[in-house]
């Protein structure tokens, strides 16, 4: 590595990679009709199918209104679609589709090789103390963000 690499800011270098990752996830994910951040909201309703948007806006650490908005493309698309609670008509829960529930394994499958293709060359001590570094990054930065990864 040149001295001029070692030299650069860790914020640059992270806002770099970041966007070198988004980039190749979403090539991947545009080949199956997603949008980057939509696979954590599929994963989120495999996970608990029927979730309301709060409940789901809570999960994903991001504002409602972002969370509407997801819905929104993906019930257009035909991976969700939304249905009055039973109990309270004001509420309307999110379900998965029959295609959103297909496309479960082709989700996991990109992020495993996205991880592969990030991670390639390193050891598993690197992989731990990263993902611990990583979780303390995310931390740091959700307390000062009012716990929410959008504005």
């Amino acid at each position: 590595m040149s001295s001029a690499a070692e030299s650069e800011p860790l914020d640059f270098l992270l806002a770099q990679i970041c966007k070198l990752h988004r980039a190749r996830a979403h090539t991947l994910l545009e080949e199956l009709g997603l949008y980057h951040g939509q696979p954590p909201m599929l994963f989120a309703l495999w996970d608990q199918d029927g979730q309301t948007h709060r409940e789901l806006a809570e999960r994903l650490h991001v504002q409602a209104a972002t969370t509407t908005k997801m819905v929104q493309r993906m019930e257009k698309v035909g991976f969700v679609e939304r249905r009055a609670d039973p109990e309270d008509q004001r509420v309307s829960r999110v379900y998965l589709t029959d295609t959103g529930r297909a496309i479960k394994e082709d989700v996991q499958q990109v992020w495993r090789r996205t991880e592969e293709e990030t991670f390639s060359g390193f050891t598993l001590e690197e992989h731990v103390l990263l993902r611990r570094f990583f979780l303390h990054m995310r931390e740091n930065l959700l307390r000062v963000n009012g716990g929410k990864l959008d504005e």
